[in-house]
């Protein structure tokens, strides 16, 4: 790919100043599959030359990964990792900022026994119970940015020569975090600019209720009292910027974890936990899932929601139009990052503090008393279309028009 090297130091720039935006003086942790050494490479020379003090790097590898999930002995899947949780949560504790790189192939765990996956799940979640409050009420600083390998090219782009989807794949990612653009820095914040103008008017309307309707969607949920609506940039405890998703194309906030009824249909593929669950829908009585069905997937999708109670419960309520870069792609990318920002979403699991007035001070107890969900989790999932209209419903029950055929009405 011509310029590679060129686009890899300023997507490295991006990540590191814009996506968790490294201060001087600031630990940088950054977790990355050891495919993507080069890039880390250019992150950690970018993040020290900025001035961070110290950039420490986790590294995975999906073969090693998968022979574990084959062949291990099964309490070590149920055994709490509280090494790594305790690091973890001290480096969290200490402000450090955490950096994501992602580069799964979607199936990387197919065919591997979901019982394991769910319970590797799990426990490692409750270990990071502690890290995942920090992280989900803004007290540090966090982003995931993706590169590609080779399996997911093969996954995304299968029409195309195999000496030629990872070149293909850069330029999609490229595109969608706007590298392609003259000055990113610029264009990303005017991108973040907009969404701050469609959370600043839903905020305004203080809507009671959402009602979507869709082919195969019938679904009221609630919103709780003094919910936000959230955007792209969040501000830390230390008042400094991040960018959590890049790319990001949401407007999201937290529903009232007993006020979901009806069903919803999925309309792209979730990849989860190494596989694919496909073609399905989840229906829900006063908040709680009491029924799902996947054409594909479905034993991994009852693990899911199996995880603990919260996981039966939603976490989240994302708006994405239709007419976005990267739904107008109209490129499957079989990975969340990228699929939940071409379709409005929810999230099954754990709900974000900073989406209620006050959550960012509040502990789980009296978040949970104002109606926010919490779990071991948090799984998007798409379920927008062309065909999906959403109503908002104020306090005085008052019907208006926030999505029409899958964009905007406003």
């Amino acid at each position: 790919m011509p310029q590679l090297e060129a686009q890899l130091s300023k997507y490295a720039d991006l990540a590191v100043q814009i996506g968790v935006n490294v201060q001087p003086g600031q630990t940088l942790i950054v977790s990355a599959p050891i495919s993507a050494a080069e890039f880390v490479r250019l992150i950690t020379a970018k993040a020290y030359a900025i001035g961070a003090s110290q950039v420490k790097v986790n590294w995975s590898d999906e073969f090693i990964t998968r022979q574990q999930f084959e062949h291990a002995a099964p309490e070590v899947f149920t055994k709490p990792p509280t090494w790594f949780a305790g690091e973890i949560t001290e480096f969290a504790e200490n402000g450090a900022a955490f950096l994501h790189v992602i580069a799964e192939d979607p199936d990387a765990l197919k065919g591997i026994d979901p019982e394991r996956i769910a319970n590797y799940q799990k426990t490692r979640g409750e270990a990071l119970t502690k890290f995942r409050e920090l992280e989900m009420s803004d007290k540090v600083s966090w982003s995931i940015v993706a590169i590609p390998s080779q399996a997911w090219a093969d996954k995304v782009f299968p029409e195309v020569p195999a000496d030629e989807r990872v070149d293909k794949l850069w330029e999609a990612i490229f595109h969608t975090v706007r590298l392609d653009r003259e000055d990113p820095v610029a264009a990303w914040q005017e991108h973040l600019d907009i969404l701050e103008q469609k959370a600043n008017v839903l905020n305004a309307k203080k809507y009671k209720s959402l009602h979507y309707i869709a082919p195969g969607t019938d679904l009221s949920i609630e919103l709780p009292e003094g919910h936000l609506w959230a955007q792209g940039d969040s501000i830390n405890a230390k008042g400094h910027s991040f960018v959590a998703n890049m790319p990001t194309e949401e407007v999201f906030t937290a529903p009232l974890k007993t006020g979901v009824n009806g069903t919803v249909r999925a309309t792209k593929p979730l990849s989860y936990g190494g596989n694919i669950i496909d073609g399905f829908s989840i229906t829900f009585e006063q908040g709680r899932i009491v029924s799902v069905a996947a054409e594909q997937g479905q034993e991994a999708l009852e693990y899911l929601i199996g995880l603990d109670e919260g996981a039966k419960y939603l976490g989240e309520v994302a708006l994405v139009p239709h007419k976005s870069p990267i739904s107008e792609s109209n490129i499957l990318y079989f990975n969340t990052l990228f699929d939940e920002n071409a379709s409005n979403h929810l999230a099954i699991g754990t709900a974000y503090a900073f989406c209620l007035e006050g959550g960012k001070d509040m502990n789980q107890e009296e978040l949970m008393a104002r109606g926010l969900n919490t779990s071991v989790t948090h799984v998007d999932f798409m379920i927008g279309s062309a065909e999906m209209d959403i109503y908002g419903i104020t306090a005085d029950g008052t019907r208006e028009p926030v999505f029409l055929k899958g964009n905007w009405a406003f």
